[in-house]
């Protein structure tokens, strides 16, 4: 199909989101861990199907669900007792979202989850994005309410959520490789059998270590070691986050590592075609253009090895007026990949 902009990140699959995807031109879209009933820990193929009709019937591709609700696998992140049970849930998920005709589901690696210490940063034109700052986190250690509400609220809200304080587990680096290739190694069958990829996200924010919890996809090494565990199977590959690559140490040289090893190999389903402004442990998010990477010479940098899946915005910062979604933001983002896709078609006729 060729690299494309598609719309994403939203949880409710409305008329109004249909449109905005019709109206900003794309062909397809995806959703992040869609509002479906899962009581029991696992999605149904029918709720599943139902989103996809919906999609197909405004003449637009499902190209991607991305993450199932944490507490689904938590336990097999963590490695406690149950997570078998959790990853028998997790097949029946694949299956669902397979057999409804979707090719890609999106994971990730973090019980922890994704950590900002202030939405409201300010960047271009006085505009507000998501920051983070270690030292924030560094001087608040104590305080576990300012630490979870560093987290998404859905998991940061959970209680009994083991993953601070003293009686919390101190998870290492190592105990969360064997928790991933535990995980991996019984979930990657399934999916093959399905002709369904899983598309692993970096770790957000990229560092080793947060609320006691290790972190594995906090830099490039880590990403090859786990294709060299997993690489074998077709349905390993990356939702590829260049704004995490980006935030990580050395900053655009991570982006550039990250799509020369990947891309060449067929394993990058689709990228969050985002950056930021600094890298780890300070770092704001900011507008396409203002960051660490040049956007003209990554998306060549993609064509050049190969990639052809789709881009998605992620994550926009909020300019005046705009909605709780940013569609504003998330115009800009859309048409500014669009621009950089019909020049690179340009320039190879």
């Amino acid at each position: 199909m060729g690299i494309r902009a598609a719309v994403g990140q939203f949880h409710d699959l409305t008329e109004e989101r249909l449109r905005f995807a019709k109206q900003i031109g794309v062909t397809g879209l995806q959703m992040n861990n869609p509002a479906l009933p899962g009581g029991d820990g696992k999605w149904a193929e029918q709720d599943v199907r139902e989103l996809a009709d919906k999609v197909r019937e405004a003449g637009l591709t499902f190209e991607a669900i991305e993450n199932v609700p944490s507490q689904f696998y938590m336990k097999a992140m963590l490695g406690l007792e149950g997570r078998d049970e959790q990853i028998e849930n997790y097949h029946a998920t694949i299956r669902a979202v397979a057999r409804a005709g979707i090719p890609v589901l999106g994971l990730h690696f973090m019980p922890n989850s994704v950590w900002t210490t202030d939405y409201v940063g300010v960047t271009r034109g006085g505009a507000t994005a998501r920051k983070f700052d270690m030292a924030v986190v560094e001087a608040n250690s104590e305080n576990l309410e300012l630490l979870r509400s560093f987290m998404p609220t859905g998991l940061g809200s959970l209680s009994g959520m083991p993953l601070f304080g003293k009686d919390g587990p101190f998870v290492s680096e190592a105990q969360m490789w064997s928790n991933y290739s535990y995980f991996m190694s019984a979930v990657l069958p399934v999916a093959e059998e399905e002709g369904l990829r899983l598309a692993l996200h970096p770790d957000d924010p990229p560092v080793p270590m947060l609320g006691g919890v290790a972190r594995l996809f906090y830099k490039p090494d880590n990403f090859k070691k786990a294709f060299e565990l997993f690489g074998k199977s077709p349905s390993w590959a990356l939702d590829l986050c260049l704004g995490c690559c980006s935030e990580m140490i050395g900053g655009k040289q991570n982006v550039t590592e990250m799509i020369e090893f990947f891309a060449p190999k067929g394993r990058i389903a689709y990228i969050h075609f985002r950056d930021v402004q600094g890298t780890v442990p300070n770092f704001t998010e900011c507008f396409i253009g203002d960051g660490n990477y040049d956007p003209a010479e990554v998306i060549a940098l993609l064509a050049e090895n190969g990639f052809d899946g789709f881009l998605l915005d992620d994550h926009v910062p909020k300019m005046d007026g705009d909605s709780d979604w940013n569609h504003r933001g998330r115009a800009h983002a859309i048409g500014y990949m669009q621009g950089l896709i019909r020049m690179l078609e340009f320039s190879r006729r």
